[in-house]
């Protein structure tokens, strides 16, 4: 009976109100929680399937703690040096950077140890790039040769030459380079060089002339793996239906003591207990909303954040949000335009609920609603965060 008093909210409101009223009973409006429990733990759950964050060494709550600390490099020239002037500006890029620096030279190397083993070979497990951002502060022009090298130890290892990317590269200026791992322009030098064991990093950075220099590092990151954004699917499951059950009684406290105190202000005989129980059916449309979600996630393809987001450069954290905003428009645009329909349909039917317990007009039914409704929302945003 109470299953058939909830769904009859939805094709056949007034008339259920009116039942419902003359024999109120909480198991309803109970019933109507744990149906939206379940189908909003399923939409999110469904959600979180679809959504893949990039996995980087170290992780985002290590901050770039390479590039951190200057004891973890040694370096032909002077120093290094913390830099905590000029840094790259980001959530997870710290507040320094390494400064190299070279007397009357034309080349300096670097070199980070102690930073694995590092899985960089073409498994599924293993890393696929680097991030490294650099930075020549002088002399002024743009180096003739820079090469990257990967260790297993220090005789066995592969380096890359980056000379054909110099010229995308721009004095005094943060430039930001991907380099692909574990491909063919990767040269093997010894016979235990490993990409499943990288242990350390080298640079090395040649001009055609000599000079005084100053070349900063920072943002060191491996990355191009992305994994699941809720590995453990049960405990996150359990926590959300925590939340989710917390957000109903919240919002149905809420709206049913709002409306109850604005019926009994303009002088009504309401009974609190009637009120609750007709607002509870009332939310039979959070589930309904929750349902819709769940097949509009259903629909989704991969959705993947990549480190770019995850970094949260300016410019380059704004670009790949709208990147997943634009792969994912008309989900996006179906899930607004149910939060509307769903927000106006609540609002009806809580004026219905006032309409049939009281002798109010329609008009002020709907103002009642319509107040109760945002009043609830706002109070919510601050209880649970909504």
């Amino acid at each position: 009976m109470f299953a058939y008093g909830i769904f009859k909210v939805i094709y056949a409101p007034h008339k259920a109100f009116k039942e419902i009223a003359q024999n109120p009973k909480y198991f309803g409006p109970v019933l109507v929680m744990i149906l939206f429990a379940a189908a909003n733990v399923g939409s999110m759950c469904t959600l979180m399937s679809k959504t893949f964050v990039e996995d980087t060494l170290p992780t985002s709550k290590q901050l770039d703690e390479w590039t951190e600390n200057a004891k973890l490099w040694t370096t032909s020239g002077r120093g290094p040096t913390e830099n905590y002037t000029d840094y790259i500006q980001g959530s997870i890029y710290g507040n320094r950077s390494i400064e190299f620096s070279a007397i009357n030279s034309n080349e300096i190397s670097m070199q980070l140890h102690n930073i694995g083993p590092v899985n960089c070979s073409s498994d599924p497990s293993g890393y696929k790039n680097l991030y490294l951002r650099i930075k020549w502060i002088s002399p002024d022009d743009i180096p003739e040769n820079v090469t990257i090298y990967l260790y297993s130890n220090p005789s066995d290892y592969f380096y890359y030459n980056l000379t054909e990317n110099l010229s995308n590269f721009t004095v005094n200026v943060w430039n930001n380079l991907t380099i692909p791992l574990a491909n063919q322009n990767w040269t093997e030098i010894g016979t235990a060089a490993d990409w499943e064991n990288i242990t350390g990093l080298g640079l090395s950075i040649i001009w055609s002339e000599s000079s005084n220099i100053t070349v900063l590092v920072d943002g060191l990151f491996f990355g191009g793996v992305f994994k699941p954004a809720v590995e453990n699917v049960v405990s996150y499951a359990v926590n959300f239906s925590v939340y989710t059950f917390m957000q109903f009684v919240v919002k149905w406290v809420l709206l049913g003591g709002i409306i109850y105190i604005m019926t009994r202000a303009f002088k009504a005989n309401t009974v609190w207990r009637v009120i609750l129980i007709l607002v509870g059916f009332a939310l039979i449309t959070m589930f309904v909303q929750a349902v819709i979600n769940a097949a509009t996630f259903s629909t989704l393809s991969t959705i993947r954040y990549p480190f770019e987001l995850i970094g949260g450069v300016e410019g380059e954290s704004e670009n790949a949000y709208n990147k997943i905003l634009k792969e994912t428009w008309l989900v996006n645009q179906i899930y607004g335009y149910v939060q509307i329909a769903v927000l106006i349909w609540t609002i009806v039917l809580c004026a219905l609920a006032v309409h049939s317990t009281t002798e109010f007009s329609w008009t002020k039914s709907f103002l009642i609603a319509v107040v109760a409704y945002f009043a609830t929302t706002f109070v919510e945003g601050f209880l649970v965060g909504a």
